[in-house]
């Protein structure tokens, strides 16, 4: 697929990975809509991108929310006339030990609502809007899908949510791969390492220097190198149904 003149729908699009990823593919000559629930946020990253000479524009959405979600595909099919491209990059972190137990007694346990919220954006939001997009795609005959899981997938300690829900968006790229293929569209997965963005500048600096230690490359990733796989896997009409790992060689 040839990135300029497409649409592409980018959620959690006006900070983090998704405004790396949209400053990439708007410099690309995409036509940009910034799916985001904050709205201050949205509207500063638009300004950005028109200053730029982007065509962007942004849509004020919970992506947790099924009418919300099929409100805004609405809008921006009204808006741009179709959906080429779909990334869902919005997510959130609650972290929370399963159990924490001091003195022989359980002092902790991670609660149903940080387990919830997260299941929520990371997860279902996935879904509701992977499913959104695919009708239209599907009817357009063409398209691709790109949701962002994480090595976390394959676990990691404090994270039963986050691990649970990217494991849960890995194994629904590959489903949508093999069900979507017969309309002429694709979904892929792009499972980030660490990478220095707000999330993971807020962990605290002797534990950031640690994971930098434990990453064979001796670095954090940069956004515009997970920016990078997307426009690799928009312009590779062959990639479908795989989840490529981003992440410095920490997960071989």
């Amino acid at each position: 697929m040839n990135i300029k003149d497409t649409v592409v729908v980018i959620t959690g699009g006006a900070q983090g990975l998704g405004a790396a990823m949209a400053e990439r593919l708007g410099s690309q000559g995409a036509k940009l809509a910034l799916i985001d629930i904050n709205e201050n946020s949205l509207k500063s990253a638009e300004s950005k991108h028109l200053e730029q000479n982007h065509i962007a524009k942004g849509f004020v959405a919970n992506i947790a929310d099924e009418n919300s979600v099929a409100n805004v595909f609405e809008q921006i099919v009204k808006h741009f006339g179709r959906i080429d491209a779909l990334i869902n990059n919005a997510g959130i972190t609650r972290d929370s030990l399963l159990i924490k137990i001091k003195d022989g007694k359980v002092v902790k346990t991670m609660g149903l609502q940080e387990w919830q919220q997260v299941i929520n954006v990371n997860l279902t939001g996935v879904f509701l809007c992977g499913r959104e997009a695919a009708q239209y795609m599907a009817l357009q005959q063409s398209g691709v899908i790109i949701n962002i899981s994480s090595i976390s997938k394959n676990g990691n300690v404090g994270q039963t949510n986050y691990t649970a829900a990217k494991a849960g968006v890995a194994a629904m790229t590959t489903t949508w791969a093999k069900e979507l293929a017969r309309y002429n569209v694709r979904a892929a997965a792009i499972a980030p390492g660490f990478i220095a963005t707000e999330m993971t500048q807020a962990i605290k600096p002797e534990m950031l220097e640690k994971i930098k230690a434990g990453i064979p490359l001796r670095r954090m990733g940069q956004p515009d190198e997970i920016a990078k796989t997307v426009q690799f896997i928009i312009e590779n009409d062959y990639i479908s149904g795989k989840t490529i790992e981003v992440d410095g060689a920490l997960t071989l």
